[in-house]
């Protein structure tokens, strides 16, 4: 789980979605005064990234519009070739993987894609100087080389089972990115790539624009114009989806049903990784304390959250590994328990004061939860949490703030955080857990420090062997029972209206971080409309 994951970013003002209301006409998806056919899209998303520069993180999990990787997921996240010929030849015990390189591709501004654009971005991702938090995904890496123009080798300290996947990281143009310091220079927010659009316009806080690509090595798109707009308020993408101001927009369950009689926009709901959960930071002498962890295991009601703040589109977590998930440990669902919950601290001294709170040696069984402003999932998921806490003799406060306010107080403040990533279980765990990663951005955000879990996942990502893998992945989820570190509440099913006049539109199982590269425009590219002699009204 990196940073992106967590975090998102700040997000839109009301004046600035406000100001892209007033410049977008009525309905953005036309084509104007001309006429013509519908060759354009603007959709509402909630948060946008802090770069567009794969160096720094973007693009490392595939789908980034502006650039691509040697590899790609299609609809069933099953990897494909992208700027490779094919999937990589892997020999030496899984020590060494070799890609062909697709001949003929080109970056938005003319000048050819070589293996040494790879060898640069991956070079440079593990450049200590380089500011990217995503660094330790590829601790498996000892070297890359090029061989000629066609040919890129990547060479392992260890076995690591999912390396391939990484693969779908986005790839940067050397010849620009060479040239400019690269954590601050000008390609963090005007890149260039090989992939199916170029970036005309980034308004921070605003939106993202794009034109297609008329020379993408895949075929320029039918989609020739594509918006992005940064809505932080759901209720505000509710309002202006349905003032025709956007073709579609990520929602939240309760305003997503409110299109269901819609007969002109379709519903998609995307199975995800996407988990909510509390974190318990181990500095925090109440949310550190194991027994006050495992009782809030206990007090919490997450079906009733899954019915009530997801009206059913999601699942109880608990654990970063959804239920459904191959890699899920049987055994180590929680049930609600609030008895329990309350004999866990009666046994270790917690007992009730005069106003139901509980107490041990001094110390108010009390902290602060932080969930980030205008998200109301999150908002509803920490109110929930008080209530559960409550009845079980705990106070939590619950408070909302931006991540500006709230990234200073996460050693030892409670946060209601996000996270998730589809594709193997070290993707997000290892991040997620490793302690040596506390305190590393938005990695390992309540300070985890378990020294069993420590080792199993590093076994986990030191191995092949599946049999190994899916041991080390076992004890860590079972550890997790033991000690939390994470109240885990829900998995959440991500929900999209989109105006039912395109062909193409579908779901991938999604991470947490919705909206930029997810949703049923992951493949806008290949987009067509309906009916293509029709005009936008």
């Amino acid at each position: 789980m990196t940073a992106r994951f967590l975090r998102g970013t700040a997000a839109a003002t009301l004046a600035g979605a406000t100001a892209l209301t007033a410049a977008a006409c009525t309905n953005p998806g036309s084509a104007g005064a001309s006429g013509g056919p519908k060759d354009s899209a603007v959709v509402g998303i909630a948060y946008e990234p802090e770069t567009l520069s794969p160096l720094l993180g973007y693009g490392k999990d595939g789908n980034s519009k502006i650039f691509d990787g040697l590899l790609a997921f299609d609809a069933d996240m099953k990897l494909k070739p992208a700027l490779a010929t094919a999937l990589p030849a892997v020999a030496d015990g899984g020590l060494t993987y070799t890609y062909k390189l697709r001949d003929g591709v080109t970056f938005s501004d003319g000048a050819p894609f070589t293996a040494e654009d790879v060898v640069f971005t991956y070079r440079t991702i593990l450049d200590p100087k380089t500011n990217n938090a995503s660094r330790t995904e590829l601790d498996a890496l000892k070297s890359v080389e090029a061989v000629g123009d066609d040919t890129v080798v990547f060479h392992l300290k260890y076995p690591y089972a999912p390396f391939a996947e990484r693969t779908v990281h986005a790839i940067a143009p050397e010849h620009v990115a060479a040239k400019q310091d690269v954590n601050t220079g000008a390609f963090t927010t005007r890149p260039i790539g090989t992939g199916p659009y170029v970036l005309t316009g980034w308004s921070k806080g605003e939106k993202l624009s794009f034109k297609a690509n008329p020379t993408y090595w895949n075929g320029a798109p039918a989609v020739k114009k594509f918006t992005m707009a940064i809505i932080k308020d759901d209720d505000v993408r509710a309002t202006r989806l349905r003032a025709g101001d956007l073709d579609g927009a990520v929602l939240p369950p309760n305003l997503a049903a409110g299109f269901k009689g819609d007969k002109a926009k379709k519903t998609w709901q995307a199975k995800t990784y996407d988990y909510r959960t509390v974190t318990l930071p181990t500095h925090n002498e109440v949310a550190g304390d194991t027994d006050v962890r495992r009782a809030l295991d206990l007090a919490v009601d997450r079906r009733a959250m899954v019915d009530k703040i997801l009206e059913g589109a999601g699942k109880p977590a608990y654990g970063p590994v959804p239920t459904d998930s191959p890699w899920f440990a049987e055994g180590t669902e929680r049930r609600h328990d609030l008895a329990g919950a309350q004999k866990i601290l009666d046994q270790a001294g917690w007992k009730p004061g005069p106003d139901g709170v509980r107490a041990k040696n001094g110390v108010r069984a009390s902290f602060p939860l932080w969930y980030l402003s205008g998200d109301k999932l999150r908002q509803d998921h920490a109110l929930a949490y008080v209530s559960d806490a409550k009845k079980a003799g705990i106070d939590i406060k619950a408070q909302a703030g931006t991540w500006e306010v709230i990234e200073p107080r996460m050693k030892t403040d409670a946060v209601l955080a996000g996270g998730g990533a589809p594709g193997d279980p070290d993707f997000d765990q290892y991040l997620l857990l490793q302690s040596g990663l506390a305190g590393d951005g938005f990695n390992n955000m309540a300070w985890y420090d378990n020294k069993t879990v420590d080792r199993a996942l590093d076994e986990g990502r030191r191995t092949n062997d599946l049999a190994k893998r899916r041991a080390a992945y076992d004890t860590v989820q079972r550890e997790l029972v033991k000690n939390p570190g994470y109240t885990f509440l829900t998995h959440i099913d991500h929900l999209y209206v989109v105006d039912d006049d395109w062909t193409g539109p579908s779901t991938q199982t999604e991470p947490h971080d919705h909206g930029l590269a997810s949703g049923p425009w992951w493949n806008v590219e290949t987009w067509k409309p309906k009916n293509p002699g029709d005009t936008k009204k």
